[in-house]
């Protein structure tokens, strides 16, 4: 016989982050969304990189190094995935952004550095989703000689099934290098 354990309340979840310091102690990290708005992912970032990474590194069997480690995200999650890894050119490998936004060249500051780091970029949309300006900077990223792929997944928009094409496209490609 087992018990049923119930998820956390939202009450709950901001008492434990609260407690952790993330709300108050966290690096601001923005990035600009659609329409100019301005996020500010620092508290994520914080607890991502300093102790959600450690604490799965440290209590699952990974290969705990930057080679051997992706990000990805979809809808907003995409546009921190993008923020976080510029930022952590040291934690992560692969990168890859599903409708939400792209990595155009004007987001990278040390294009030496991470050519030498990223071993790839993937960016998808669903095909009733406006992804001409992620396909254009994937393009752009190519000729800079960035490993990158667009996927454009049919007939879907901003939903679960892009996402879920996306996440089957983008898995296999990784660390291959």
């Amino acid at each position: 016989m087992s018990a049923k354990v119930e998820p956390p309340t939202d009450l709950e979840l901001r008492a434990v982050l609260g407690s952790a310091g993330v709300w108050w102690s966290a690096p601001s990290r923005s990035v600009t969304g659609p329409g100019g708005r301005r996020f500010d992912f620092g508290a994520f970032e914080r607890v991502l990189i300093g102790d959600l990474i450690p604490f799965i590194d440290t209590n699952y069997r990974t290969l705990a190094d930057q080679p051997h480690r992706a990000m990805a995200g979809l809808s907003m999650g995409g546009m921190q995935t993008r923020g976080i890894t510029l930022a952590n050119l040291d934690k992560f490998s692969h990168i890859g952004i599903f409708s939400g936004g792209s990595m155009a060249l004007t987001n990278i500051t040390d294009m030496p550095a991470f050519q030498e780091k990223v071993k790839m970029v993937f960016v998808s949309y669903g095909s009733r989703e406006n992804g001409a300006a992620g396909k254009a900077s994937v393009e752009a990223l190519k000729q800079a000689g960035v490993n990158s792929v667009f996927y454009e997944s049919p007939n879907t928009a901003h939903e679960w099934l892009t996402w879920r094409r996306s996440l089957y496209q983008f898995a296999p490609l990784l660390f291959k290098n």
